[in-house]
């Protein structure tokens, strides 16, 4: 059986040991150790990385109480030097270690179980046993966690018997009844654990809870612990101080300045929005003066299909049909206010297809897309005619 010195040695990083045995696949061979430190997938901390005589580690897991490296290359020899990436290790030590305290510390404060676990690459989450978790409790939560760190309590691990285990203030009763290994922070928690952990809180440096959101019924928790955390503040710091420069604020007074540039930047898009209803009445007026029948066409080239929306309002109210095009977007809008016996998006369901287009509505207003603006315009023209020979025909 392979020596685990991810358990007897954990802070070992390289290491001369043998291959006792090797199982050759399609395409990657499986390679077993006399002794390892790769820490193979499990308890929800991914697998370790690293190097076997200079050849990656692509995955390591645990099967039948052996552990397995699956490599890509067979080694040319038994006699082997392996190495860890251990800036990853201790990443995913600290998270998980981080996890087992920020769980604690919830139900020590407020009473919500920790239900699911997830260690990823950016952040970690735990789903707790409530439908909600305001910011004041988050607050709570960090601070008191972030105490225990300070404390730099004592974290040892060590294997229990089924009976022995019944006399322990577990977190949550495991479902192996053999080889059953705890972890205990002391006085804060004891739970039954196979993955990798500090020795110290204090070794967690700090935990941020970045984020929370509601998930199935519970609260999905966003955190990062150590190198993780101390990366997010430094981030967060840099963009404040930018965003604080840039508006010629100091940190304290930064919240008052973004609310008066917040009333101040309604205060003008209300401004911008009744000029821009009066140019439209203005430009209304002028189509309305240049036509000579009940249905508008224009093309516009710089204009949104939601701002062509807008101003055919100002002309479908009058008892105006619009067929207005947008260059911009390659867009058609077909509008009209229900006094016209016709159905917009009936319309365009049975002709788009003749000038590849795409689209629909219902039978006041119906947009189109097209690939092609000539395209756009054959079918604008014909639409125009078939509606007023449709009009003049009543």
């Amino acid at each position: 059986m392979t020596e685990k010195l991810y358990y007897t040695q954990p802070t070992t990083t390289e290491w001369n040991t043998t291959i006792t045995r090797i199982i050759e696949r399609e395409d990657f061979y499986l390679i077993e150790l006399q002794e390892t430190a790769f820490y193979p997938v499990g308890g929800g901390q991914p697998a370790d990385k690293g190097l076997i005589n200079n050849i990656e580690v692509l995955d390591v897991f645990e099967e039948d109480n052996e552990v397995f490296h699956k490599l890509e290359v067979k080694p040319d020899t038994l006699e082997v030097s392996c190495q860890i990436d251990w800036k990853r290790r201790f990443d995913h030590t600290q998270q998980h270690t981080g996890q087992h305290l920020l769980s604690a510390v919830i139900i020590e404060q407020f009473g919500y179980a920790t239900k699911s676990f997830h260690l990823g690459t950016e952040y970690c989450t735990i789903d707790i046993d409530t439908v909600q978790l305001t910011d004041h409790e988050k607050s709570e939560i960090e601070q008191r966690v972030n105490h225990y760190i300070y404390q730099n309590e004592e974290i040892k691990t060590y294997y229990v018997t089924e009976d022995e285990l019944s006399k322990l203030p577990l977190r949550k009763i495991p479902d192996v009844t053999e080889d059953i290994r705890i972890v205990e922070i002391n006085g804060i928690d004891v739970s039954a654990c196979c993955g990798t952990h500090v020795n110290h809180t204090g070794q967690l440096g700090m935990i941020r809870i970045v984020k929370m959101e509601k998930q199935k019924g519970m609260v999905r928790v966003y955190f990062k612990c150590g190198y993780r955390a101390l990366q997010d503040y430094q981030e967060s710091s840099n963009i404040l101080n930018e965003i604080s420069t840039h508006l010629s604020s100091n940190r304290e007074s930064l919240r008052s300045k973004i609310e008066k540039l917040e009333n101040e930047n309604k205060a003008l898009q209300k401004q911008v929005e009744t000029l821009t209803d009066e140019n439209d009445r203005h430009f209304a007026s002028e189509l309305i003066k240049a036509e000579t029948s009940n249905v508008i066409t224009y093309i516009f080239k710089d204009r949104t299909i939601k701002d062509v929306q807008r101003l055919s309002r100002q002309l479908t109210d009058q008892n105006y049909i619009v067929i207005f095009q947008s260059q911009l977007e390659r867009k058609m809008l077909l509008a009209h206010n229900g006094s016209h016996h016709f159905h917009s998006g009936q319309y365009f369901k049975e002709h788009l297809k003749n000038f590849n287009g795409k689209g629909g509505g219902n039978a006041l207003s119906a947009q189109a897309s097209f690939e092609d603006i000539e395209d756009m315009n054959k079918f604008s023209l014909l639409a125009a005619k078939n509606i007023l020979n449709s009009l003049n025909a009543v």
